[in-house]
């Protein structure tokens, strides 16, 4: 056991319950953005969800409840059995709704294993909602957090230790892969203290090279060095009575290892080329992505700067934030514009080494390649920056039985037959028709335009579009088939020639 488990961080970041996790189905993506991130919890015990229309309600701490209301989702319901193991079975609803799990269409009942549930399942219905199942050890709370935004348990628990360490002036050590958003917590941590009027100080520890890190750190006094006529400050002198955050605390110089430590234990520093020491109260908050009890670290300032640890989680083991991180992000960006369906589902699935900061940067191009009408997919935005798309893995299989692992195909490979044959089987939509075919939606796109048969919606005439809805009640999937044209190019014409 490390040395941190003994810490304060122990009771909120271990909990060790004795019942069984709750259950919980949050929503990642909804054609209402404002039920994004809403959730229903069940129980802990053996029992049975029935999902559909019109129940269960989902809710945010403190609001009332809704069903998922949208009308692509069967009001049959997909029913979720939990069974004394935790392990979880997804049976199907006797309608034509289409389910997809991590991304693939299924036909039959679904069996997910609890350590499965734990990596959080992702759960496309009527290709329109998207969910996410996972467990929770504790119920959802209003504990806001400036800038940390999620509703699953880590989320909640990080948000609950920042809260409680703010105020207490312990130093803070923030620990988590790059991109989980430890500099947002250290501001959290400023923002949250009796300090928040000073300023955050921040210096980042790999920046600072062995012979000057002394003089950046604790100041120089006037004349120590040629071409220092005049005293200088350093970050401790500046942060005195404020908060110093120290980044990527595992790279600090060895030599300057034991000064920290000794202004941690009692304040103190002296200058370079000082007489006399000088005080600072700093409150240090720091960070950093490596194993510092294995890197060659100080052992003893890393116990000093052990007060209290935070660890942040990294974004794969909290897939249900991703909806809620997405809006935010997005509501960042100027220009933006919503995301398909299909395409959360992929970036739900992904595992994000790069944490949130990779998916910052992801919805980033993803927005440009909207703005200029190219629905992207996550091969689009990820994958095809390291190789060719036909190159490229296949995306990440479902968390569940419903895995298909076979290989990509070479888009010559397929005939006119084929393609026709999978866009008729799966309702026209062209990310599903691609993933069957085991090929890019880029490739399909290619092949569509090639096609003898299959039609460009914007070259269908208007009355042609007009008659084929009229006598579908509506429904595109149908009238697509009718037209031989994908779904989502007929959904956007459609949209255009009756606006509202």
């Amino acid at each position: 056991m490390i040395y941190s488990d003994y810490t304060l961080t122990s009771p909120l970041s271990d909990l060790d319950h004795a019942t069984a996790p709750l259950l919980a189905v949050t929503i990642l993506w909804h054609p209402d953005p404002a039920r994004i991130g809403e959730q229903f919890v069940g129980g802990t015990g053996s029992d049975t969800i029935e999902l559909n229309r019109y129940a269960p309600l989902f809710m945010r701490p403190g609001s009332e409840g809704l069903p998922l209301g949208h009308g692509g989702i069967s009001r049959q319901p997909l029913r979720l059995v939990r069974d004394a193991h935790d392990t979880l079975t997804l049976a199907l609803p006797a309608s034509s709704m289409v389910v997809e799990v991590g991304g693939r269409v299924v036909k039959d009942a679904v069996r997910l294993t609890a350590a499965q549930v734990a990596e959080g399942q992702v759960l496309t219905l009527g290709r329109a909602v998207v969910l996410c199942l996972h467990w929770m050890d504790r119920l959802p709370k209003h504990n806001p957090v400036p800038g940390l935004h999620g509703v699953g348990s880590a989320s909640i628990g990080v948000r609950d230790q920042l809260r409680m360490v703010a105020p207490s002036g312990l130093p803070v050590l923030l620990l988590g892969e790059t991109g989980t958003g430890k500099e947002i917590a250290a501001r959290a941590i400023h923002a949250l203290s009796s300090r928040a009027a000073a300023p955050l100080v921040t210096v980042n520890m790999a920046a600072l090279g062995e012979a000057t890190a002394a003089a950046e750190l604790f100041g120089v006094e006037a004349g120590a060095h040629a071409g220092e006529p005049a005293a200088r400050d350093g970050v401790f002198a500046q942060a005195d009575r404020a908060t110093l955050f120290l980044d990527e605390i595992g790279n600090a110089p060895a030599a300057v290892q034991p000064m920290l430590l000794r202004v941690l234990e009692g304040g103190d520093y002296r200058p370079v080329g000082a007489a006399q020491d000088r005080r600072s109260s700093a409150r240090v908050v720091a960070a950093s992505d490596q194993d510092l009890e294995a890197a060659v670290f100080n052992q003893a300032l890393l116990h000093r700067l052990e007060g209290f640890v935070i660890r942040m989680p990294p974004l794969r083991t909290r897939r249900e934030d991703i909806g809620v991180l997405i809006v935010d992000l997005l509501g960042q960006q100027e220009g933006n514009a919503g995301l398909p369906a299909a395409l959360v589902a992929e970036l739900a699935c992904w595992d994000w080494p790069g944490n949130v900061r990779q998916l910052s940067h992801v919805l980033q191009r993803a927005v440009l390649m909207l703005g200029e009408g190219v629905v992207p997919t996550l091969d689009d935005l990820v994958r095809t920056q390291r190789q060719p798309p036909e190159e490229a893995p296949a995306p990440p299989a479902p968390r569940g039985e419903a895995a298909d692992a076979a290989p990509r195909r070479r888009p010559s490979a397929l005939s006119d037959g084929d393609v026709l044959d999978a866009m008729a089987a799966h309702d026209w939509n062209i990310q599903a028709a691609a993933q069957a075919l085991r090929i890019s939606r880029p490739s399909l796109y290619k092949l569509l335009e090639d096609h003898p048969v299959i039609r460009r919606a914007e070259t269908i005439p208007e009355n042609d579009i007009a008659r084929a809805m009229e006598a579908c009640g509506g429904d595109v999937e149908r009238c697509a088939a009718t037209l031989k044209t994908p779904a989502e190019a007929l959904r956007r014409r459609w949209r255009l020639l009756r606006p509202g």
